[in-house]
């Protein structure tokens, strides 16, 4: 029995724009290179190179006879949806992944591993000269035109990755979305599993944000908090979306316990030293409640949740305050102190983006512009 590793990568420089992709097949110990694969593939989206990668790399491995082939990439994207953990909705994946697959099929067995950009060097610099040949062919084309070399522009509907953090792919944008006013939040009271609708400003509120992401488009489900002020406020941004409500449990609010309904005041004179403690440590629960940590496993599982579920799509998440920050401090890779430093309002729109590559972003925090 023949194995080897496949390592495959690839990109583009602009996304879409010149591309190109690179594989390596290494013999099962990783120590030796058995074959290499590089080539530009032209006006391309990164998450296309990659698939070409995948293509090339498994191709190869095919040629030296092996039965047993363990693919590792830095794509979440793709390990996840040749693992068939994530659909393949893109009208431009499904064909490479349909013929991902029937090659896969060929061997005893294939297994698909993500690994951190720094594990993937090899491929990487494979696909970076294949992605710089392309692009001095797009600039000789055009100097062959008689015009002048123009930066590509990105096309609207692939989310470009943002530059400083390097991330690559189609991102899963999150737009989180608070509920309206409620009358306890009217007395800053704590309000977390209880039940309390909106009030008349809230609803006002939550029509409000419905018109700006209506105005805004693109938005391709809408998720709430179980809770009535959550699915209240939900209700009315997707009937102006023309979506359904889907409810995730897992987006609702910190269990406050016996603190629930109380003001901050009021839960420091009922347990003094429990409460200085629940302020500056997240593993601290109240009394019959839920700890911070807690909720940020919780929020950790959803997220999961949905890039599984809505990879590379724009939806609306509507929560309640420690959800939305914990998602704010999951892509910033923040520590606990954001969320004691954090202030969202009622209503407010935050925006945190989630790529296939293990990457993260923050677009937008607490805007109330719509208000």
């Amino acid at each position: 029995m023949t194995t080897v590793v496949v390592e495959a990568d690839g990109g583009s420089r602009g996304n879409p724009g010149p591309a190109g992709y690179g594989a390596v097949v290494f013999d099962a110990d990783h120590r030796t290179v058995l074959a290499e694969r590089q080539a530009s593939i032209g006006r391309a989206t990164n998450n296309v190179a990659e698939y070409k990668g995948l293509l090339a790399g498994l191709a190869a491995a095919a040629e030296l006879g092996a039965d047993e082939v363990h693919v590792r990439m830095d794509s979440k994207l793709v390990v996840e949806q040749m693992s068939g953990r994530w659909q393949v909705k893109h009208p431009d994946m499904i064909p490479l992944a349909t013929e991902a697959r029937a090659l896969a099929g060929r061997f005893r067995h294939v297994d698909f591993t993500w690994i951190p950009r720094a594990e993937n060097a090899y491929a990487d610099r494979l696909a970076n000269a294949a992605m710089d040949a392309a692009a001095n062919v797009e600039e000789g084309e055009t100097a062959a035109a008689g015009g002048a070399t123009v930066p590509p522009v990105p096309d609207p509907a692939v989310p470009v990755s943002p530059g400083w953090t390097g991330a690559i792919g189609s991102p899963t944008r999150l737009l989180l979305l608070r509920h309206g006013q409620t009358p306890l939040s009217v007395e800053r009271r704590y309000s977390g599993r209880g039940n309390p609708q909106l009030t008349e400003l809230g609803r006002d509120q939550a029509v409000a944000a419905a018109r700006r992401l209506a105005a805004r488009g693109g938005v391709s489900a809408v998720l709430s908090s179980p809770l009535g002020r959550a699915r209240e406020t939900a209700a009315a941004a997707a009937d102006a979306l023309d979506l359904p409500v889907k409810v995730h449990d897992g987006l609702i609010e910190t269990d406050f316990g016996d603190w629930e309904g109380l003001t901050f005041g009021e839960a420091a004179r009922r347990d003094p030293d429990l409460h200085r403690r629940w302020l500056g440590d997240t593993s601290v629960r109240p009394p019959n409640g839920e700890s911070f940590d807690e909720v940020g496993k919780r929020i950790a599982a959803v997220r999961d949740d949905l890039l599984a579920d809505h990879a590379g799509s724009t939806v609306l998440v509507v929560s309640h305050v420690t959800p939305i920050k914990t998602f704010l401090q999951m892509a910033l890779d923040a520590g606990p102190s954001l969320l004691y430093r954090l202030h969202l309002d009622l209503a407010s729109l935050s925006i945190a983006e989630f790529y296939p590559d293990g990457g993260s972003s923050v677009r937008l925090v607490n805007d109330t512009s719509h208000l």
